[in-house]
């Protein structure tokens, strides 16, 4: 991965849709919607939430094509067609130049917002490129989701004029999110991964034991955005989290095929709901 930027990116057209295939882009779109909503929510104004934006954003692509680029072998041994480095449309190292310029970009974007905001985004980002790179072999593969998930509050509102820690409640219904991701995106894969010597946390519990779990820690992420703050939940909180618990559920729970996407596209739409409540809260997760 020792690339440098002016291994330029090959501008032929046949090669802009398979790098956008490969970069994980609705992931990056949510997730990226997601820290720019709070960003809104706890008082950035325009030019704040488009900084958290274009930082954001750049470092899911970089997150998302250092994915692909470690995994194209693996990808290509499972016969992952939905994968272009895995296929040979795209060669893994246009991919990995892609990361490594999206990663160089983040930093910048990153340090907008301020020294301490900036240092906790690009902690997230790297947490996601040691995921990618090793973590995601071992027990520890929640950690990195839970980071970045739980930090991604702080990225937010480290950069106000004020700069403050988020409260306790938004750290711990991010870093739930963030594991409960990790588990139903690995879902479909967990037979590959075994077979290729993955073996991170889901993995190593198994399909069963993580379609039983993952609802729990879904559950109890929008358990702690509805209790946590201060004052009753109203009936909008009650009827999210209600909304939220069935489709947690539902991802895990009923009987999807082995390839299914499903599960972690109920993962998107249950932390869409915690960032509701999140916005219903308002300038309360400062």
């Amino acid at each position: 991965m020792s690339l440098h930027p002016a291994d330029a990116l090959p501008c032929t057209t046949h090669r802009v849709p398979p790098l956008w295939r490969s970069c994980h882009l609705g992931p990056a779109l949510a997730v990226t919607g997601f820290a720019t909503a709070l960003a809104v929510t706890a008082g950035r104004g325009p030019a704040g939430a488009a900084e958290v934006a274009a930082a954001v954003l750049a470092g899911q692509l970089s997150v998302g094509w250092c994915n692909d680029a470690v995994d194209a072998r693996r990808d290509t041994l499972c016969g992952r067609r939905d994968k272009p480095a895995a296929t040979g449309e795209l060669p893994p190292r246009t991919v990995a130049v892609a990361a490594v310029t999206a990663l160089w970009l983040c930093v910048p974007l990153s340090l907008l917002s301020g020294a301490a905001a900036g240092a906790v985004h690009l902690g997230t980002v790297a947490t996601g490129w040691a995921y990618n790179l090793w973590l995601k072999h071992t027990a520890l593969s929640p950690l990195p989701y839970a980071v970045a998930f739980g930090a991604l509050p702080a990225f937010v509102t480290l950069g106000l004029p004020s700069p403050s820690w988020p409260v306790w409640w938004a750290v711990t219904a991010g870093a739930l999110l963030g594991v409960g991701a990790h588990a139903v995106n690995v879902l479909p894969d967990i037979r590959d991964d075994l077979a290729a010597g993955v073996r991170g946390l889901p993995q190593r519990l198994g399909r069963t034991a993580c379609r039983w779990l993952t609802p729990l820690v879904m559950l109890g992420a929008v358990g702690v955005v509805v209790a946590g703050p201060p004052g009753p939940a109203g009936p909008a909180s009650l009827v999210l989290a209600v909304v939220a618990g069935a489709v947690a559920v539902s991802a895990t729970a009923l009987p999807w095929g082995l390839r299914s996407r499903w599960p972690f596209r109920a993962a998107i739409a249950v932390a869409g709901m915690a960032v509701a409540q999140l916005l219903l809260r308002g300038p309360d997760i400062v």
